[in-house]
């Protein structure tokens, strides 16, 4: 899809899709605005149409025309390409194989039968008095959230959507393909009130539809759409798209269990809220979210399922990388949407005192055992030591196991001896083991390694300081190869992405960018100060993580009652903490 991405990057200006987004505003060659990714008031966004790339040097980000659209809206590649495609009038098909093209059609009708079920579905609520009036009164729900999340009406009739989407030339294998219809090749939605599920973009994907009366005891209060090639409830967020804005100025998402609660809660005016299907959180789900924050409060409802699901969810968000926190409803409120028609206020305030997930645990581990006995603090302490032991903060790992300890009058050294023998167990029946805990996101704090190479780009006697420079003490792979560059190639100036360097020529994009609009007019003399500052930097941050790593090494030796390696591990690091020292004088 290469062909395909150069094609759309040509047809449309980048300081056209990100203005709108960002009022942007020309600053000589460029253009300038306010961070979409945070709270600044002076304006430090820049948009270069000669390089087709933006930077943000509030929060260090930047890239071409599909990056900003991926973490403005939260799309991955392939989302992105198609959105910024149909902007640009680039039919993707073309470059597609013949299987690929298919495949394309094929999903495009089952969008299109989707999105006509949707405006009938609308039209048929207008004209239903009984639908509106469950909709509006005792759901209470306002004109304008009805809107947004496009909410509808199935009529009791058996064949009304399949009679009406015929006329629009759908097939019935489409109807069935799309999710639409039952096994008898009738309407599958019917007497409900229908809440579309859309995509991270807004597109209609399927529906989940909630019964209105009716006399069949047996019809399950909600209905959904089955797998189709559009909708897998493994993967899809619903609310994304209407909550996206949200979720990014607050820099948190909360998860809720029902695709109402979010309903309710945006109308509220809690828009930061989305929902899985069900309590069945996957990886896929916290990853889309992690496209447009790394922070993640989840609200499921305070039963068994809920709380099992909670303790699912720890593990996942450690391997994605999300940072969890749990939100405790206050007793009497069922879930979210009960809370929120009881006092909104309550509901924020839930949301606000979240816990860390560990904590958590901790908690509801110590309330379903007798840790008053040994027996309570064995299981205990096996449960909570199998969260703990996948900490991989040492600090984290230690502030835990004091907390163990004092929650069951237990002495350190008890708990971190059993933390040292311990071998995961299946806690008895119903009790579920936790595999893995909540790990900390940590913010990029290298960027100042991207000013570094910045300045050196645009400053030939700087480049001279890189010849003895370790290219592994720079975090990425781009910035080692543009290390090992200005190493072998140190002496010019640097205008344009060199040829050796065109596999990161967005990268370098980025840093040429930075040096013009930061370092432009210094003088050599400051620019070179400059540089060597930043390498001193570079330098001692890199030692201080070898000495980390030279500590945990000498921990396990300690451990283990190897005296040689420890005697020499602790040279090194005397050796290493001198020369931190030195560099910091």
């Amino acid at each position: 899809m290469q062909d395909a991405k150069e094609e759309v990057r040509a047809r449309l200006n980048i300081e056209d899709v990100v203005g709108e987004y960002v009022q942007l505003k020309r600053a000589g060659r460029n253009f300038k605005g306010l961070s979409p990714f945070s709270g600044e008031k002076t304006p430090s966004f820049i948009v270069s149409p000669d390089k087709h790339i933006w930077h943000d040097f509030s929060s260090n980000k930047g890239g071409d025309i599909f990056s900003f659209v991926m973490e403005i809206e939260g799309m991955d590649f392939r989302q992105a390409l198609e959105h910024l495609a149909q902007k640009a009038g680039v039919d993707l098909s073309v470059y597609e194989s013949k299987g690929s093209q298919d495949l394309a059609r094929r999903k495009k009708r089952l969008q299109q039968a989707n999105e006509w079920a949707t405006q009938y579905f609308q039209h048929s609520l207008l004209k239903n008095e009984h639908a509106i009036d469950y909709v509006f009164k005792q759901r209470g729900l306002s004109k304008k959230i009805i809107q947004d999340f496009k909410i509808g009406y199935a009529p009791t009739s058996g064949t009304a959507l399949v009679q009406f989407l015929k006329k629009k030339g759908f097939t019935e294998y489409e109807l069935t393909d799309a999710g639409l219809t039952n096994r008898f090749g009738g309407d599958l939605f019917r007497g409900r009130m229908t809440v579309p599920l859309m995509d991270g973009a807004g597109q209609v994907i399927g529906f989940t539809a909630r019964i209105i009366g009716g006399d069949d005891p047996d019809a399950p209060k909600y209905l959904n759409t089955p797998q189709t090639l559009l909708y897998d409830k493994s993967r899809h967020v619903f609310g994304l798209s209407l909550a996206k804005e949200a979720i990014r100025t607050k820099d948190y998402a909360v998860i809720v269990e029902g695709n109402l609660d979010v309903v309710s809660s945006h109308q509220a005016g809690v828009a930061e809220v989305v929902a899985t299907a069900g309590t069945a959180m996957t990886e896929f789900h916290l990853k889309a979210l992690k496209r447009l924050t790394g922070h993640v409060r989840l609200a499921f409802d305070a039963d068994k399922a809920g709380i099992a699901a909670t303790e699912r969810a720890i593990p996942i968000a450690s391997s994605v990388g999300i940072e969890l926190t749990i939100v405790s409803l206050p007793e009497g409120a069922k879930d979210p949407d009960e809370l929120i028609q009881q006092n909104v206020a309550l509901w924020q305030k839930a949301i606000d005192s979240s816990e860390p997930a560990v904590d958590w645990i901790l908690t509801h581990y110590s309330q379903r055992e007798d840790i008053a006995t040994a027996s309570g603090k064995r299981r205990f302490t096996t449960a909570a030591l199998d969260v703990i032991r996948h900490l991989q903060d040492p600090i984290e790992q230690e502030h835990y196991e004091k907390k163990i300890a004092s929650m069951i009058g237990s002495s350190m050294e008890a708990v971190k001896a059993k933390l040292a023998t311990v071998t995961v167990e299946t806690p008895e029946p119903p009790r579920r083991s936790v595999t893995s805990s909540h790990t900390k996101v940590k913010k990029d704090n290298t960027a100042f390694q991207d000013d570094l190479l910045s300045v050196s780009l645009i400053d030939a006697p700087s480049q001279e300081l890189f010849a003895t420079v370790d290219s592994a003490a720079f975090a990425t792979e781009e910035r080692q190869a543009v290390v090992k560059y200005l190493a072998a190639n140190a002496g010019a100036v640097i205008k344009l992405t060199p040829k050796d360097l065109q596999n990161y020529d967005t990268y370098v994009k980025i840093l040429l960018l930075k040096a013009e609009t930061r370092y432009a007019e210094w003088s050599d003399q400051d620019r070179y100060f400059e540089s060597a500052r930043l390498l001193r930097q570079v330098v001692n941050e890199h030692k201080k993580q070898k000495q980390g790593q030279l500590t945990n090494q000498l921990r396990d030796a300690e451990a283990t009652g190897d005296d040689a390696k420890a005697t020499e591990l602790r040279m090194q690091l005397n050796t290493l903490i001198k020369e931190i020292t030195r560099g910091q004088r």
